[in-house]
């Protein structure tokens, strides 16, 4: 396969991803947006309860 064929088929699936795509709405944005916030805290206590860990036993 050469650059021009992979380029074209890039080019291909690009369209069909966007083709079929769409624009959550505000329930969805909302849902997605909580969902992100508490991943993201999750890995912050993570984060912390390990650099609390190792100042407790002083590493």
């Amino acid at each position: 396969m050469n650059v021009q064929e992979r380029f074209d088929k890039t080019i291909k699936d690009c369209k069909r991803v966007l083709k079929v795509s769409r624009k959550p709405d505000k329930q969805e944005y909302l849902e997605f947006s909580k969902i992100v916030a508490i991943g993201i805290a999750i890995i912050g206590v993570v984060g912390f309860i390990i650099v609390l860990i190792g100042e407790l036993i002083g590493l």
